[in-house]
């Protein structure tokens, strides 16, 4: 799975794109040129258009019978044109040269102020992408589909197996193939072959008339080959392990105390919290809290944050962004100073900074915007024990479910789906219906200890912003956090 050499080189996954969208549809690299400089009229600062076929897949098993398969085929093109801080979008399913002509048409009509007057397009350029992060394989293609249900009926089949408590189990097996090809009015031609594969695992438990839940799975840029036994047995092992133990958990208390975050998932918090309020767009306009802060302290000393689309496999990497430009790690905070937020072209040419490749869309039929890819916190010097044993009295949340919060602020509220109590130093009993409730700005400079554990999430992130979902990951090391509110049922 972690085999560069199963991974293709940009000039297999521009050749694959060229093929499906121009060749097979009477399109040539010379239209698109054409196409982009009659959109790119006088005031308009760049043009692109984005060309996408994602064919999606999902299994959904329960009651150890496979009651749903479905699968779903989106193609098309999106065709752009920025001026200033406007966008003037358009976008079709059919991608014959008409059709494409009209689109541009109608895309340029929006973008038009006063006479038309063409801007020179550059020349083709196809720019080198190095080190692939994943795979270019179909993942939908890597298993026939009485393999896909056997492997679900065997994850079922262990989960069940695991404790005579558990009653029920749900399990699913989602995939996608993507394929984008970018082309751009500074002559900008890119590619890429984007796989994506998610299980999830769903059990509840149920003793003495009482019934619990418990969630795990994960995934990432690789086929359903990489789905190992090891692997499987962990998605199993962790989601039975949160029904029963919530099977046994007390009402939580309320009020503020301290909180321990474990690593991994837990970085959802930190995702949330603080990290849409790093997006470029936010702080140009200066909704975000963080608006206007750069070289500012805004954490505590310890805290560095990241945001790294490069990762090999992982759900939130990318070769390229959704405007063709390579994704990097960006360096958001750095011992808790301010240094930088995460850029897409249009943003970071109005706040005269540079481009981070973090421009992200969720199909062609919407416009692109800064968006996070793999999110998290880097390690810290303390053994997550030595933190533990710092608690007199404190929570111990190791898993979250949902949350929200407030860009403009950074308020949060966050629902764990597994926390303990700690006292005196120790673990001692499992509570349930805790509830995080804070400010990500006040929160950052409340972190006393972090861990030398850090861990990326097993690959289920989902982030939403403006009615668009993309993929995303998230990370930290164990944290503790002073005078956090906890929403209790005590």
């Amino acid at each position: 799975m972690n085999d560069n050499s199963q991974r293709s080189s940009p000039n297999v996954a521009l050749a694959v794109a060229r093929h499906q969208f121009l060749e097979r549809h009477g399109l040539n690299d010379a239209l698109l040129t054409r196409t982009l400089a009659e959109i790119s009229v006088k005031g308009v600062d760049f043009a692109d258009l984005y060309f996408q076929s994602r064919h999606r897949e999902m299994w959904h098993l329960e009651e150890g019978i496979v009651k749903t398969a479905s699968s779903a085929m989106q193609q098309g093109v999106g065709v752009r044109a920025v001026r200033g801080d406007q966008s003037a979008f358009s976008f079709t399913e059919d991608l014959s040269a008409p059709a494409l002509a009209r689109a541009a048409s109608m895309t340029r009509t929006i973008a038009r102020s006063g006479a038309a007057h063409s801007v020179d397009v550059g020349p083709s350029v196809f720019p080198p992408v190095s080190s692939p992060l994943y795979s270019s394989s179909n993942p939908l293609q890597s298993l026939d589909a009485s393999t896909k249900v056997t492997l679900l009926e065997r994850v079922e089949k262990l989960a069940r197996s695991k404790d005579p408590r558990i009653t029920q189990v749900t399990v699913d097996l989602t995939g996608e193939h993507d394929v984008v090809l970018i082309a751009r009015s500074d002559g900008m031609f890119a590619a890429d072959i984007r796989p994506l594969v998610r299980m999830s695992v769903n059990v509840i438990a149920e003793q003495r008339g009482r019934r619990e839940s418990g969630r795990a799975g994960g995934g990432g840029r690789f086929d359903y080959r990489g789905f190992s036994d090891e692997i499987l047995t962990r998605y199993v092992d962790d989601a039975v392990h949160t029904a029963l133990t919530n099977l046994d958990a007390r009402p939580a208390p309320a009020g503020a105390m301290t909180v321990v975050l474990g690593p991994g998932w837990p970085g959802v918090m930190l995702h949330e919290a603080i990290g849409h309020g790093l997006e470029g767009d936010f702080n140009r306009k200066g909704s975000s809290a963080f608006a206007g802060r750069i070289g500012e302290r805004i954490a505590a000393k310890g805290v560095t944050v990241v945001d790294d689309g490069t990762l090999p496999n992982r759900r939130g990497s990318l070769n390229i962004d959704d405007e063709g430009n390579p994704t990097q790690c960006t360096m958001l905070i750095e011992d808790g100073i301010l240094k930088g937020y995460m850029q897409d072209s249009l943003n970071a040419r109005l706040m005269k900074t540079h481009v981070t490749g973090n421009a992200r869309r969720e199909s062609y039929a919407v416009l692109p915007m800064p968006r996070m890819t793999n999110t998290y916190m880097l390690d810290g010097d303390k053994d997550p024990g030595e933190i533990l044993a710092s608690v007199k009295n404190g929570v111990y949340a190791v898993n979250f479910g949902g949350g929200q919060v407030d860009i403009t602020n950074g308020k949060f509220v966050f629902s764990a789906s597994e926390a303990y109590m700690i006292e005196n130093g120790r673990i001692t009993y499992p509570v349930k219906g805790v509830t995080l409730i804070g400010s990500g700005p006040e929160s950052l400079k409340c972190v006393t200890m972090i861990g030398n554990d850090m861990s990326l999430d097993s690959g289920v992130g989902v982030c939403g912003k403006e009615g668009q979902s993309v993929p995303v990951g998230v990370g930290q090391p164990t944290l503790r956090i002073d005078g956090l509110t906890v929403g209790g049922t005590a």
